[in-house]
Protein backbone atom coordinates (compact mmCIF):
# COMPACT_ATOMS: atom_id res chain seq x y z
CA UNK A 1 0.00 0.00 0.00
CA UNK A 2 1.49 3.38 -1.10
CA UNK A 3 1.27 6.11 1.22
CA UNK A 4 -2.10 8.76 0.38
CA UNK A 5 0.32 12.11 0.53
CA UNK A 6 2.98 10.51 -2.62
CA UNK A 7 0.90 11.47 -5.11
CA UNK A 8 3.74 11.33 -7.39
CA UNK A 9 2.56 7.82 -8.38
CA UNK A 10 -0.39 6.96 -10.96
CA UNK A 11 -2.10 4.92 -8.41
CA UNK A 12 -3.07 4.87 -4.88
CA UNK A 13 -4.35 2.20 -2.90
CA UNK A 14 -6.24 3.40 0.31
CA UNK A 15 -7.87 0.99 2.67
CA UNK A 16 -8.98 -1.75 -0.36
CA UNK A 17 -9.29 1.41 -2.59
CA UNK A 18 -7.79 2.19 -5.92
CA UNK A 19 -7.44 5.74 -6.49
CA UNK A 20 -6.07 6.16 -10.22
CA UNK A 21 -5.46 9.14 -11.96
CA UNK A 22 -7.84 9.32 -15.24
CA UNK A 23 -5.31 9.70 -18.29
CA UNK A 24 -6.01 7.31 -20.74
CA UNK A 25 -9.02 6.84 -22.80
CA UNK A 26 -10.25 3.40 -21.02
CA UNK A 27 -10.67 5.46 -17.98
CA UNK A 28 -12.35 8.02 -19.49
CA UNK A 29 -14.86 5.98 -20.87
CA UNK A 30 -15.20 4.09 -17.47
CA UNK A 31 -15.86 7.78 -15.73
CA UNK A 32 -18.52 8.48 -18.61
CA UNK A 33 -20.27 5.63 -17.95
CA UNK A 34 -20.49 6.19 -13.78
CA UNK A 35 -21.30 9.51 -14.95
CA UNK A 36 -24.48 8.25 -17.25
CA UNK A 37 -25.44 5.43 -14.38
CA UNK A 38 -25.25 8.27 -11.50
CA UNK A 39 -26.36 11.40 -12.94
CA UNK A 40 -29.70 9.60 -14.41
CA UNK A 41 -30.25 8.09 -10.95
CA UNK A 42 -29.19 11.24 -8.37
CA UNK A 43 -29.82 14.24 -10.31
CA UNK A 44 -33.00 13.49 -12.13
CA UNK A 45 -35.46 14.15 -9.54
CA UNK A 46 -33.38 16.92 -8.43
CA UNK A 47 -32.30 18.99 -11.47
CA UNK A 48 -35.03 17.00 -14.30
CA UNK A 49 -34.38 14.76 -16.92
CA UNK A 50 -33.39 17.10 -19.61
CA UNK A 51 -30.88 18.92 -17.66
CA UNK A 52 -29.44 15.57 -16.64
CA UNK A 53 -28.88 14.71 -20.74
CA UNK A 54 -27.85 18.00 -21.35
CA UNK A 55 -25.17 18.54 -18.51
CA UNK A 56 -23.74 15.00 -19.25
CA UNK A 57 -23.46 15.80 -22.70
CA UNK A 58 -22.16 18.88 -22.36
CA UNK A 59 -19.49 18.36 -19.27
CA UNK A 60 -19.16 14.63 -18.89
CA UNK A 61 -18.79 13.06 -22.03
CA UNK A 62 -15.32 11.69 -23.43
CA UNK A 63 -14.71 15.06 -25.18
CA UNK A 64 -15.82 17.51 -22.82
CA UNK A 65 -13.74 15.46 -20.32
CA UNK A 66 -10.74 14.78 -22.15
CA UNK A 67 -10.81 18.89 -23.32
CA UNK A 68 -10.88 19.48 -19.50
CA UNK A 69 -8.12 17.28 -18.39
CA UNK A 70 -6.03 19.25 -22.05
CA UNK A 71 -6.86 22.90 -19.97
CA UNK A 72 -5.69 22.11 -16.18
CA UNK A 73 -8.40 19.28 -14.55
CA UNK A 74 -7.39 15.99 -13.03
CA UNK A 75 -9.72 13.20 -13.32
CA UNK A 76 -9.47 10.54 -10.62
CA UNK A 77 -11.32 7.31 -10.81
CA UNK A 78 -11.65 5.00 -7.49
CA UNK A 79 -12.58 1.21 -7.34
CA UNK A 80 -12.64 -0.94 -5.06
CA UNK A 81 -11.19 -4.23 -6.36
CA UNK A 82 -11.81 -4.31 -9.67
CA UNK A 83 -15.53 -2.39 -9.73
CA UNK A 84 -15.15 1.14 -10.48
CA UNK A 85 -17.40 3.00 -7.23
CA UNK A 86 -16.23 6.72 -7.78
CA UNK A 87 -14.80 9.69 -9.67
CA UNK A 88 -13.50 12.81 -9.10
CA UNK A 89 -12.14 15.86 -10.79
CA UNK A 90 -9.64 18.59 -9.43
CA UNK A 91 -9.09 22.19 -11.05
CA UNK A 92 -5.39 23.62 -9.04
CA UNK A 93 -4.64 27.65 -9.11
CA UNK A 94 -1.82 27.92 -7.61
CA UNK A 95 -1.33 31.83 -7.67
CA UNK A 96 -4.23 31.37 -5.23
CA UNK A 97 -3.40 28.01 -3.81
CA UNK A 98 -6.89 27.05 -4.02
CA UNK A 99 -8.02 23.81 -5.01
CA UNK A 100 -11.40 24.01 -7.10
CA UNK A 101 -13.18 19.87 -6.28
CA UNK A 102 -15.52 20.33 -9.46
CA UNK A 103 -16.88 16.91 -9.69
CA UNK A 104 -17.35 14.12 -6.76
CA UNK A 105 -19.62 11.31 -7.51
CA UNK A 106 -20.29 8.27 -5.90
CA UNK A 107 -21.89 4.91 -6.94
CA UNK A 108 -25.60 4.26 -5.10
CA UNK A 109 -24.21 0.87 -3.65
CA UNK A 110 -20.81 2.56 -2.45
CA UNK A 111 -22.39 5.67 -0.56
CA UNK A 112 -22.73 6.19 3.07
CA UNK A 113 -20.14 3.95 3.67
CA UNK A 114 -16.80 6.05 4.11
CA UNK A 115 -15.80 6.50 0.54
CA UNK A 116 -17.00 10.01 0.15
CA UNK A 117 -14.41 10.22 3.48
CA UNK A 118 -11.43 9.05 2.00
CA UNK A 119 -11.99 10.81 -0.98
CA UNK A 120 -11.93 14.08 0.79
CA UNK A 121 -8.96 12.40 2.90
CA UNK A 122 -7.15 12.43 -0.11
CA UNK A 123 -8.38 15.41 -1.59
CA UNK A 124 -6.75 17.22 1.50
CA UNK A 125 -3.56 15.30 1.11
CA UNK A 126 -3.21 16.13 -2.01
CA UNK A 127 -3.58 20.04 -1.45
CA UNK A 128 -0.61 19.63 1.14
CA UNK A 129 1.66 18.75 -0.68
CA UNK A 130 0.78 20.87 -3.19
CA UNK A 131 0.65 24.36 -1.26
CA UNK A 132 -2.85 24.25 -1.69
CA UNK A 133 -4.97 26.55 1.75
CA UNK A 134 -8.44 26.19 0.58
CA UNK A 135 -10.43 23.64 -1.17
CA UNK A 136 -13.65 24.98 -2.83
CA UNK A 137 -16.82 23.43 -4.58
CA UNK A 138 -20.61 24.01 -5.82
CA UNK A 139 -23.37 22.10 -5.00
CA UNK A 140 -27.17 22.23 -5.87
CA UNK A 141 -28.51 23.76 -2.88
CA UNK A 142 -31.23 21.44 -3.33
CA UNK A 143 -29.37 18.29 -3.17
CA UNK A 144 -29.38 17.95 0.63
CA UNK A 145 -27.51 14.69 1.13
CA UNK A 146 -24.48 16.17 -0.17
CA UNK A 147 -24.81 19.46 1.53
CA UNK A 148 -24.50 17.24 4.75
CA UNK A 149 -21.84 15.37 3.70
CA UNK A 150 -19.84 18.61 3.06
CA UNK A 151 -20.71 20.38 6.34
CA UNK A 152 -19.79 16.80 8.03
CA UNK A 153 -16.62 17.18 6.11
CA UNK A 154 -16.17 20.89 7.86
CA UNK A 155 -16.80 22.71 4.46
CA UNK A 156 -18.65 26.16 5.44
CA UNK A 157 -21.27 27.49 3.17
CA UNK A 158 -19.95 31.01 1.33
CA UNK A 159 -23.47 31.63 0.01
CA UNK A 160 -25.36 31.16 -3.17
CA UNK A 161 -24.52 30.93 -6.81
CA UNK A 162 -26.84 31.34 -10.04
CA UNK A 163 -24.93 30.53 -13.62
CA UNK A 164 -26.04 30.07 -16.62
CA UNK A 165 -25.08 26.52 -18.47
CA UNK A 166 -26.76 27.59 -21.44
CA UNK A 167 -29.74 26.25 -23.38
CA UNK A 168 -31.87 27.99 -20.63
CA UNK A 169 -30.52 25.98 -17.77
CA UNK A 170 -29.02 27.25 -14.87
CA UNK A 171 -26.92 25.94 -12.27
CA UNK A 172 -28.32 26.87 -8.46
CA UNK A 173 -25.48 26.06 -6.30
CA UNK A 174 -24.03 27.52 -3.29
CA UNK A 175 -20.15 27.78 -2.98
CA UNK A 176 -18.46 25.68 -0.03
CA UNK A 177 -15.20 25.69 0.83
CA UNK A 178 -12.58 24.16 3.72
CA UNK A 179 -9.40 25.91 4.70
CA UNK A 180 -6.76 22.62 5.22
CA UNK A 181 -5.44 22.57 8.60
CA UNK A 182 -2.23 23.98 9.63
CA UNK A 183 -2.13 26.60 6.64
CA UNK A 184 -2.34 28.90 8.83
CA UNK A 185 -4.95 30.76 6.34
CA UNK A 186 -7.38 33.19 6.08
CA UNK A 187 -10.72 32.09 4.22
CA UNK A 188 -10.28 33.99 0.55
CA UNK A 189 -14.16 34.26 0.12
Amino acid sequence: MQDITDLNQGDLEIANLLFQEAVDLAAIETICRLANEIWYEYYGPIIGIDQVKYMLARFQSVQAIRHQIDTGYQYFLLSQGAEPIAYFALVADQPRRTLHLSKLYVRAAARRNGVGGKIIAFIEAYCRRHGMEQIWLTVNRHNHAAIDFYLNNKFINAGSLLQDIGDGFVMDDFKMIKNIAGCGFESIV
